[in-house]
């Protein structure tokens, strides 16, 4: 879910968690794909569901009244809820332990996974470079440092220390100006939670510093100290269900206690909208993003070199994407959707922001403008188009310079400073894990400084390509191809769909190392771009959203019956994947059209649209979906597709259906997917299983320690290929 623009834990993926800094790959055997006559295990009435926690709550929405029966799963702390978890897990291991292939399963993941993995350098004030480093299977990545690009290297912060089971992530680092200390942030579990270490950057040693129940933040260094956002302390037992409120900004003066710390900005009338404080690199401004109300963020700025002075509104709505990227004395440079659907560059006089004094340095283009990098002398912008990479150089009086070449259709990230002429970027496909490379501005030519060594997967031998089908109104929607060369389009081929839809979110080609197993057993990964996503700019985007909600749904829908139409499967072989937003689609679209699909993989999902925004940062999410107090039209829109609400019970066929989450989930809480799951399990939908997979000690995908995604994906291969009747083995 998108939580504010230029730190969105979701929507800007190449800063953040989507996800995580590197990905995974290959080791040794190969699969292949044979026909079994029968499942292991899958007839309905070898499973026996415990019953779930329920009552006879209603609710009623403009005059409708709808029932909620397992309103009691809501509370994840409750006894019977726990005991419920506990029963539930309990079946699902007896199902999943017992297909006899998944061991093997989970040791080739662990091999295609086991390959070093290198981030990208970036040059510090101390005049180190730092890089995040994974020799295979540590559970976290750690940060290295050298005097040169991957020269001789020290480690800086290994977060596998922090905790015995990987479960303590490393989630950003921010060194000061001056190049004394860096403060670095830490999830717990998997949570959005985060706390904030200060360190001496020359010792490596722990200051006494330290930031508890920070949230969608990063620390923004100034003066003697740092700004950064955080809630008030939650209530014992609801830290990770309760609604969050009054996201303040302050700042923490070095070697003073949290409890010193000055509110820098809040809005006591606005205690669902995010605030995030942002400072320039000379100190003097502060910048504060403000969102949670609309699609986008509001923009305040106050001249820190002015004491008495006031906030001064830049942009009073929450309608446009907006990312402060650079600022001086006179201006303040954003990246920004106003005026541009596309998204563009803009200079704003500090003295007079009003919108009719915006300057445009990088103008709107047929492409998506995704990001921008700053330099000394360049501006980097990386453009998605048809949703792949392309980058652009430009000089900062937005004169195009030259594009960058890339190998192909895949994804590039750059890291770049002012402070430093380097520049270096990574590029990945589908079937290429990160690859980084140096490029020199002035000849424009790239270095390539790592590339990963894979043992046992020939990228070559695989395609990758895109197509285009139409969706139920017409519109034409981009859809990637990823199979073996050779492969044959006679329906015979298990088809992996996977989709999100929602939040602006470009799904761009990227490489996951659990995906090759897939891909090794004959199967083809698709990757479909509905609408709701960014890859053709807010038009796009907003085809997707509220009352046009069910576009996506048929967009994906349309996806499946073009693979079938086109010969590439057919349903008794096709599985649908999706997670968050991604769940919500796979829910609903089960419940739309269950015969198009055999196995259903809702991960982590919202699936109880009539009370998401009650918990926790649902309510920011409001500006996707409408809400079931907005309006009677709105609540009667939501109710028609709610996963949740519309699963039937006349004994239609469902598919197999996993669901997963976590307990430590507060981004879609876990009540999402119980109350989905209890309702499967008690309604009428035929002989396929219905399970729930609740791992502990986890979140929302974000810093999952190495060892918990290959458990969690061995079980979800082990189901999926149990249910579409293929046996994976592994070539001696």
């Amino acid at each position: 879910m998108r939580t504010f623009a230029y730190i969105s834990t979701e929507r800007r993926i190449d800063a953040t968690i989507k996800e995580s800094i590197m990905r995974y790959t290959n080791y040794l055997t190969l699969f292949v794909i044979t026909a079994l006559p029968m499942k292991v295990f899958s007839a309905q009435d070898q499973l026996h569901y415990p019953e779930a926690p329920h009552d006879n709550t209603t609710d009623v929405y403009f005059g409708t009244t709808v029932s909620d029966i397992y309103r009691p799963l809501e509370n994840d702390t409750a006894a019977d809820t726990k005991r419920w978890v506990e029963a539930e897990n309990i079946v699902t291991r007896q199902y999943l332990d017992a297909i006899p292939y998944r061991d093997d399963l989970r040791k080739r993941l662990s091999e295609l996974n086991d390959y070093s993995k290198i981030g990208l350098p970036s040059h510090k004030p101390d005049g180190m470079y730092y890089w995040f480093e994974n020799d295979g299977l540590q559970n976290q990545s750690v940060l290295y440092r050298s005097e040169t690009p991957f020269g001789e290297k020290e480690v800086f912060l290994d977060p596998n220390k922090l905790s015995t089971d990987g479960t303590v992530a490393l989630t950003g680092i921010v060194m000061s100006p001056d190049g004394r200390y860096a403060a670095y942030t830490i999830s717990r579990s998997g949570s959005d939670w985060t706390e904030i270490y200060v360190m001496d950057v020359k010792t490596k040693q722990l200051l006494d510093d330290h930031i508890k129940w920070a949230k969608f933040t990063q620390p923004s260094w100034s003066g003697d100290g740092f700004f950064y956002n955080a809630y008030d302390a939650p209530e014992s037992g609801k830290e990770y269900s309760n609604a969050n409120e009054y996201h303040k900004v302050y700042y923490h003066k070095i070697g003073t206690s949290q409890a010193d710390d000055t509110v820098a900005f809040s809005d006591m009338n606005a205690p669902l909208h995010f605030h995030n404080g942002w400072a320039s690199e000379d100190g003097s401004l502060l910048v504060v993003i403000i969102g949670g109300e609309g699609i986008g963020d509001g923009v305040v700025i106050k001249k820190l070199n002015e004491p008495q002075s006031e906030f001064i509104v830049v942009e009073p709505s929450q309608n446009y994407y907006m990312e402060p990227l650079d600022a001086d004395s006179e201006y303040l440079m954003l990246y920004t959707s106003k005026g541009a659907p596309n998204n563009r560059v803009v200079k704003v006089p500090l003295d007079h922001p009003e919108y009719e004094n915006w300057i445009d340095v990088i103008p709107e283009s047929d492409c998506v403008l995704e990001s921008v990098e700053v330099t000394d002398n360049y501006l980097i912008a990386k453009y998605l188009k048809d949703a792949a990479s392309k980058a652009v150089v430009y000089d900062k009086k937005g004169n195009k310079i030259r594009e960058i070449d890339l190998p192909g259709y895949g994804t590039v990230t750059f890291s770049a400073s002012k402070a430093s002429p380097d520049v270096f970027y990574s590029f990945a496909s589908f079937t290429t894990p990160s690859t980084v490379y140096s490029y020199d501005m002035e000849n424009n030519t790239s270095s390539q400084i790592y590339s990963p060594e894979l043992k046992g997967f020939n990228a070559d031998e695989y395609v990758t390509e895109q197509v285009w089908y139409k969706s139920k109104d017409g519109t034409e929607i981009p859809m990637f191809l990823v199979y073996k060369k050779g492969l044959k389009k006679d329906g015979s081929n298990p088809v992996y769909l996977y989709g999100y839809g929602g939040f602006n979110i470009s799904l761009n080609p990227a490489f996951s190392a659990n995906r090759l197993l897939w891909l090794e057993n004959g199967g083809i990964y698709a990757q479909a771009n509905l609408r709701g996503g960014g890859e053709y700019g807010e038009p796009w985007h907003l085809a997707g959203t509220k009352l046009n909600k069910q576009n996506v749904f048929d967009d994906f829908i349309s996806a499946a019956e073009y693979l079938i139409s086109q010969g590439w499967t057919v349903p008794e072989l096709l599985t649908i994947e999706g997670g968050s937003n991604g769940g919500l689609l796979v829910g609903a679209t089960v419940n739309q059209r269950p015969e198009l699909f055999k196995v259903a993989i809702p991960r982590v999902g919202v699936m109880d649209m009539m009370r998401y925004h009650l918990f926790t940062i649902g309510w920011n999410w409001a500006a996707d979906y409408g809400t079931s107090a907005d309006s009677p039209e709105m609540a009667q829109y939501l109710l028609r597709y709610s996963p949740l609400h519309n699963i039937k019970n006349d004994g239609t066929s469902y598919p197999a259906i996993l669901v997963t989450t976590a307990d430590h989930d507060d981004r879609v809480v876990p009540a999402h997917s119980f109350k989905y799951a209890a309702r499967l399990q008690a309604s009428d939908t035929g002989n396929n299983p219905k399970l729930i997979r609740i791992d502990s000690k986890a979140g929302h995908g974000g810093g999952k320690p190495i060892s918990k995604t290959i458990d969690e994906w061995a079980d979800i291969y082990s189901f999926i290929f149990n249910n579409l009747g293929v046996n994976p083995h592994v070539s001696k």
